[in-house]
């Protein structure tokens, strides 16, 4: 790509506002060196150096809309602990509004702990509370949204699903509703438990497991044959516009119906995977919001989800290397009106 192209690109992606739905958590960080084994039963003993808490989960999604120029709204929930006072100085911290943010007396707030030695994960322990919201917080989260949809432009909407129980069957069909209503784009991060809830979204991004499973539908790694008719089945019966899989080392897939396309992984040291299908949509619902075209779309997602798996922990893509990678790619025309997804 030309620097005028990624200049234009960028450009795109900061007119847009980007509302996000869904789980957000605390990644908390324990690093570390292990030096022994622990006499009290085979375990390494982690001698902890560092510790750090990040943003992540849904408010990772909003951080990498943030990098790449975009204005992202998150709506989620957090628990009155201590904890969900760290989330929102995080928030804080990295120039993020917390006006969507809800809190629960009677829920926690949901942290990931990593203990990482050498570059390694060791271990990871989660606090969480996977029941879904109460009625009077999805009433909440529905007023709150309606509210920011009625005031102020909004491009797209993306529900970031990590089963955590935000995302309420009721609430995605209500806010749904109201953005086929206003001609918003939606887009949708999936997990397990609410895998067959979603249908009607201008994109759907599931893994290729979370696709397998979620679907019941028996497809072998690597056939690639096979995953396309799966889930060119699965786009038309739940009226996907497009369903974009991530592949992990085999690279992505994305099909609009018209035309299905295969990509590769780019190849690169890869330290941490945590993370990755994040930036992943992130970069696909900005390119969905400003109308790029769906193989294009597939070919930056992979590209900068390749980027952060060279990070440790969970990180946010860096939009500086990831247009010097993009300087380095060829891809056909970006722009297009929005009608050709």
């Amino acid at each position: 790509m030309e620097k005028n192209e990624i200049r234009d690109l960028f450009r795109q992606f900061e007119k847009i506002t980007a509302l996000v739905i869904g789980d957000a958590m605390v990644d908390s960080y324990l690093w570390g060196k292990v030096e022994r084994i622990s006499p009290e039963a085979p375990i390494p003993i982690v001698s902890v150096t560092q510790k750090e808490s990040r943003l992540g989960g849904a408010a990772n999604v909003s951080l990498n809309l943030q990098a790449l120029g975009a204005t992202p709204i998150l709506f989620s929930i957090v628990g009155e602990d201590e904890k969900g006072n760290l989330f929102r100085r995080l928030m804080q911290k990295r120039g993020l509004s917390s006006e969507g943010i809800l809190v629960d007396p009677r829920r926690i707030t949901t942290v990931k702990s990593r203990i990482i030695s050498n570059g390694q994960h060791i271990a990871r322990v989660d606090e969480e509370l996977t029941d879904f919201i109460t009625p009077d917080l999805e009433a909440a989260m529905l007023k709150a949204v309606r509210q920011t949809v009625e005031n102020r432009p909004v491009d797209v909407i993306i529900f970031v699903d990590y089963d955590k129980g935000v995302i309420t069957p009721s609430l995605f069909r209500k806010i749904n509703a109201l953005a086929i209503e206003k001609g918003i784009p939606t887009a949708v991060d999936p997990k397990k438990r609410n895998f067959g809830l979603y249908e009607n979204v201008d994109l759907f991004k599931p893994n290729f497991k979370e696709f397998v499973e979620g679907t019941k539908r028996p497809v072998a790694k690597g056939d690639l044959e096979a995953l396309k008719n799966a889930a060119d089945r699965y786009r038309q019966e739940k009226l996907f516009k497009l369903i974009f899989i991530t592949l992990s080392e085999l690279g992505v897939f994305i099909s609009n119906g018209t035309s299905q396309s295969h990509f590769p992984a780019n190849i690169r040291y890869i330290a941490d995977v945590s993370g990755a299908g994040d930036t992943v949509m992130s970069v696909a619902s900005l390119c969905l919001a400003a109308g790029i075209r769906p193989e294009v779309m597939a070919q930056l997602s992979n590209l900068a989800g390749g980027l952060v798996c060279e990070q440790a922990g969970v990180v946010p893509v860096d939009r500086e290397q990831f247009s010097k990678e993009l300087e380095k790619t060829i891809l056909p025309e970006l722009f297009l009106c929005k009608s050709a997804t």
